[in-house]
């Protein structure tokens, strides 16, 4: 494969994973990565700061797309509807390239790396905070908005390996609104 042709950066995920799955990610240098995708180690720091930010490269556009979908919601929506609405935008944005294989890829790396699942636990709290705030913006007060945030981030991370472990492969959006109807029949 010609380190020319387009993609880099698809390029370089798709071997990363395919590297950490064989080896564990402990055990795969950056120069591997790259020359898997047929590709220099300057092209992999062009797109990437270290090999751990292939894992964590979509954290800005999940952040974007739940802070965008609170700003676009109803004004007359109650905190938790704008916390649905936000994680079904992100659960769209799952479903859009087939990204369902490359997230089961992901989170089986993570899974077998303390290190890992320590950055993934901040990803979580930042998209969290991030939320927090959407939702301050979108007049929804202190503490709704921390507590709306928080538990959002909850039915995101029971729904997410739901998704990538269902045998019916259903959408995103649909398996984020049951988490949500089974915590309204908890609580109610």
């Amino acid at each position: 494969m010609s380190r020319w042709e387009p993609n880099a950066r698809g390029r370089l995920e798709q071997a990363a994973l395919a590297l950490y799955g064989e080896r564990g990610y402990e055990r795969v240098t950056v120069a591997e990565i790259a020359a898997r995708a047929g590709l220099t180690e300057r092209t992999f720091f062009r797109h990437y700061a270290d090999k751990r930010e292939v894992l964590f490269d979509g954290t800005n556009r999940l952040q974007q797309t739940l802070t965008g979908a609170v700003a676009d919601a109803p004004a007359d929506q109650t905190p938790i509807e704008l916390v649905r609405t936000a994680l079904t935008a992100v659960g769209e944005l799952f479903e859009a390239g087939e990204r369902r294989e490359p997230a089961r890829q992901r989170q089986a790396v993570i899974d077998k790396n303390p290190e890992l699942q320590e950055r993934e636990l901040v990803k979580l709290a930042r998209l969290g905070t991030a939320l927090t705030d959407a939702l301050h913006e979108h007049g929804v007060p202190a503490p709704a908005a921390s507590l709306a945030a928080q538990v959002g981030i909850a039915v995101f991370r029971v729904t997410f390996p739901r998704w990538l472990d269902d045998p019916h492969r259903r959408p995103f959006p649909d398996l984020i609104r049951a988490g949500f109807d089974e915590l309204r029949a908890m609580t109610c």
